[in-house]
C-alpha cells in the first residue's frame, strides 16, 4: 500500500528554524539551528519517498536549508510569506508564534499541494546579488543627491563636506555602472536574444529589459503576464463591495518600487511610440480616466507585450504591419 505524502512545516530565521511534523493527527513540535548541523538533524526526520517541506522565502535564510533538502533528494516548496498570511487570515489565525506558524504552513501544504521548488542556476544567482547591491548603490546615490542638495541651500557651505559629497556620488556611479555592465554581459551570455527581443517592443528599454529577465529567471517564474503584474505590483486592486462599498481601483504596490519606476518611465514614452499603448492610452484619457491609472494601464500592457515576446521567442510587430 502506498504511504500518502506528509506535509512538514518549516518556519526559518537567521539562527534556527522550527518544524511541524504530522504524526497520527498530532503535529509535534522541533527545533534545530539553522546551520548544516541542524540540516543533518533535520532531515533523519524525514521520509524521503514521502516527505514534502514547505518553507516561506524568507529572505534569504531559507536558500541553504533548501539547497541542502534538494541535495539529500527531499521535496521542497518554497512559499511567498504573503499566500501564507492570507492563509492565515483565512483560518481566523490570531496567534504569532514560530511554532504556530510552522503548523500553518504545513496545513497550506496540505491544503494546497504546492509545486515543488528547485535551485536556480548559478547565474541567475550572481545576477540577482548584483541587481540588490546596484539597488542599494541606486537609494545610496539619491540620498548623497539630496544630501548635497540640502547643503547646497546654506549660508555657509562646507568646500571639504561638499567635495566629500561628491566624489562619494561619482564613486557609487561607478560602481553602479560596473555591475549594470556584468549585468548585460551575463544576460547576453545566457538570454541574448531574448534580450534583444524585448527591446524591439516601442518604449521598453535596455535597462528595464534587463530588470525583467532578471526578476523572472528569464519568464520562467510566471505562467501569465497577470501573474508578472501582481508580482511587480502594477495589478489593479478593486474595493468594490455589494451596492455601498466602492472606492478607486489602486496599484497593489506588493511588488518591487525600482522596476515599478523603470516601468512608469517607459509608459510615457510608450504611449507616444507604442500604438497599442497609445491607442490605450487615448481611449482611457477620453472616457475620462485621470493620467496616472492610464499610464499604469500602459504598463501591464508592456508587461503583457514582453511576457507574450518572451514567451514566443518573437520580436515585436505593429498592428498596422
Amino acid at each position: 500500500m502506498e504511504r500518502m505524502k506528509t506535509y512538514v512545516g518549516v518556519d526559518i530565521s537567521k539562527l534556527h528554524f522550527d518544524v511541524a511534523i504530522e504524526e497520527s493527527g498530532k503535529y509535534h513540535h522541533y527545533r534545530f539551528e539553522n546551520e548544516r548541523k541542524g540540516f543533518k538533524l533535520f532531515s533523519k526526520l524525514l521520509v524521503k519517498e514521502v516527505s514534502q517541506v514547505v518553507m516561506e522565502a524568507s529572505g534569504p535564510y531559507y536558500l541553504k536549508l533548501a539547497d541542502y533538502l534538494n541535495e539529500e533528494g527531499i521535496v521542497v516548496s518554497v512559499i511567498n510569506p504573503l499566500v501564507i498570511r492570507r492563509f492565515c487570515q483565512m483560518r481566523m489565525t490570531r496567534t504569532k508564534t514560530d511554532k504556530k506558524d510552522a503548523k500553518m504552513i504545513a496545513e497550506y501544504g496540505k491544503t494546497e499541494k504546492p509545486k515543488e521548488w528547485s535551485p536556480e542556476a548559478e547565474y541567475v544567482a550572481e545576477l540577482r546579488q548584483l541587481q540588490a547591491t546596484s539597488d542599494l548603490l541606486n537609494k545610496n546615490r539619491t540620498s548623497l543627491m539630496r544630501q548635497k542638495e540640502s547643503v547646497s541651500v546654506l549660508p555657509f557651505v562646507s568646500k571639504e563636506v561638499l567635495k566629500t559629497i561628491e566624489k562619494s556620488i561619482k564613486e557609487c556611479e561607478q560602481h553602479i555602472e560596473e555591475l549594470e555592465q556584468r549585468m548585460q554581459e551575463i544576460i547576453r551570455f545566457h538570454h541574448g536574444k531574448m534580450y534583444e527581443q524585448l527591446q524591439s517592443i516601442p518604449g521598453l528599454g535596455k535597462k528595464t529589459a534587463l530588470l525583467l529577465i532578471v526578476l523572472t529567471s528569464g519568464f520562467t517564474k510566471f505562467e501569465n503576464a497577470r501573474q508578472l503584474s501582481s508580482y511587480i505590483g502594477t495589478c489593479p486592486r478593486i474595493f468594490e463591495s455589494g451596492s455601498s462599498v466602492k472606492g478607486k481601483s489602486r496599484i497593489t504596490k506588493m511588488g518591487m518600487s525600482r522596476i515599478r519606476a523603470m516601468l512608469y518611465m517607459c509608459s510615457w514614452s510608450a504611449k507616444k511610440c507604442n500604438e497599442t499603448c497609445k491607442a490605450l492610452y487615448d481611449r482611457l484619457v477620453e472616457n475620462g480616466k485621470a493620467k496616472r491609472p492610464a499610464l499604469i494601464a500602459v504598463v501591464n500592457k508592456l508587461l503583457k507585450q514582453a511576457f507574450a515576446i518572451a514567451t514566443q521567442g518573437t520580436l515585436y510587430k505593429s498592428p498596422s504591419i
